[in-house]
């Protein structure tokens, strides 16, 4: 498996990043979350894009993390089953989608996965971190999270938001040009489709 190549995992986590493929065909087939022809690219284009994040900072035990707008359950899921000692919300306003991504989770048995069907400006709770996968313009995103990041720091960087991005950026990171870490995904994982994808650090005080 890919993964085992970038990360040292124990026989649980491998057993659970094994049990995806097959989970989210099946679920797909009911419910589409995946384009179909991405569901054979999964391990390549959904969870190890979701661990790229996990190159750019290793959750510190007990750090809490929203997940805005995760769909079928990414970047979320390849997080919760990577740090098993960190708390995840995995929020999405489409009740299909969590739908789907709360049933993988509890098939794999993650205890640390809550999925919740919201908008995000509606979520109250704070975290350490706000991680997200190209759900909408960065000035957008950061009106709207910027009350859900707790002042209280448990992590090597201070807490913020953390996005997955791809191809043309500096339009929307203009207003962060100071602020925000740029990180090629290529700088961690070869193969080509990571070129011009981007991990996006922006600390929020």
């Amino acid at each position: 498996m890919l993964i085992n190549d970038y990360f040292t995992l124990s026989d649980c986590q491998a057993q659970q990043f094994a049990a995806l493929d097959a989970l989210y065909r099946e679920w797909n087939g009911k419910i589409n979350v995946i384009s179909r022809k991405d569901i054979d690219n999964l391990y390549e284009h959904h969870v190890m894009h979701s661990l790229a994040i996990a190159k750019v900072l290793r959750f510190q035990p007990g750090s809490t993390i929203l997940d805005v707008g995760t769909g079928g359950g990414f970047p979320g899921i390849p997080l919760a089953i990577l740090f098993p000692e960190c708390r995840f919300v995995l929020a999405d306003s489409i009740g299909k989608k969590i739908k789907v991504a709360a049933a993988v989770a509890e098939a794999i048995g993650l205890t640390n996965v809550e999925c919740v069907q919201e908008r995000v400006e509606d979520e109250k709770r704070q975290f350490d971190f706000v991680v997200s996968r190209a759900v909408m313009p960065m000035p957008d995103l950061v009106k709207l999270v910027k009350k859900n990041i707790s002042p209280k720091q448990h992590n090597a960087m201070p807490n913020g938001l953390i996005v997955l991005k791809g191809g043309a950026i500096n339009a929307e990171l203009a207003p962060f040009r100071n602020a925000a870490e740029v990180t090629p995904i290529s700088t961690f994982f070869p193969q080509e489709w990571f070129e011009e994808k981007y991990v996006i650090y922006l600390p929020i005080h």
